[in-house]
């Protein structure tokens, strides 16, 4: 093989190495969008979301409202990059047996993040979905006793 050639070869493989690299690393950071703290206002007080960058490959969340000087945390998750998956992973308190439930992400946008896990009880898909850059809106979906069903979180930020 010619010198020319050899060249061509190694600069077109660092390339595709360049770009597969680029893309492990770029899911997780299109949802830093998440990063900072979420109010929802119900009719029984305000529900929270924190987001906050622990890592190059992880936000960690929480789920919490506030009652006088307490915090009840509702759920912790992890929102991981592995290899060229994404994952949000919950901890919810009194479900699961305290155990971590994983989904898969299916869309990964500036504006948007869907999870799934078809085999999750409630709910199969979590979604995220960016309206400004100070209000989102969260929902979870699914399917319980052969229904379709679906609950809508419209969060505002508090916090950056």
């Amino acid at each position: 093989m010619k010198t020319g050639a050899k060249f061509f070869i190694t600069v077109i493989s660092l390339a595709i190495l360049y770009a597969w690299t680029i893309k492990q690393t770029n899911d997780i950071q299109k949802a830093e969008w998440l990063i900072g703290t979420w109010e929802n206002k119900t009719q029984k007080g305000s529900i929270y979301e924190t987001w906050t960058k622990t890592g190059n490959n992880e936000l960690s969340g929480k789920s919490y409202s506030v009652k006088g000087k307490d915090t009840i945390v509702f759920e912790n998750i992890r929102l991981v990059q592995e290899k060229k998956n994404l994952f949000y992973i919950p901890t919810v308190k009194n479900q699961n047996e305290g155990l971590p439930v994983r989904f898969a992400a299916k869309t990964i946008s500036e504006n948007q993040l869907v999870f799934e896990n078809p085999q999750h009880d409630f709910p199969q898909i979590i979604a995220y979905t960016k309206i400004t850059s100070d209000s989102l809106i969260a929902e979870i979906s699914g399917i319980i006793n052969g229904q379709k069903r679906k609950q809508t979180f419209p969060m505002k930020r508090v916090k950056r």
